[in-house]
């Protein structure tokens, strides 16, 4: 999967990963995507309801040992 831009939130709670997706969101267009790296249990549910609330779809989330990914896409 082609990943247009890759944020770091290790080490950051909730809601801080969500308000950087959102930044790196909007300096996005339209259908490219974000890859957002958290050590944040709680980023897996926050990132399902943020993708709702906001439009934008998730296209993927996977844990892989102590790091969960969520890949976003624009809307």
């Amino acid at each position: 999967m082609h990943i247009d831009k890759e944020i770091d939130t290790h080490g950051l709670n909730c809601p801080l990963p969500i308000l950087k997706a959102k930044k790196a969101l909007a300096e996005l267009e339209s259908g490219q995507t974000l890859k957002v790296v958290a050590t944040d249990a709680g980023s897996l549910r926050d990132f399902q309801a943020f993708a709702k609330q906001t439009g934008n779809e998730l296209l993927e989330q996977q844990t892989v040992g102590a790091e969960f990914i969520h890949v976003l896409r624009r809307r």
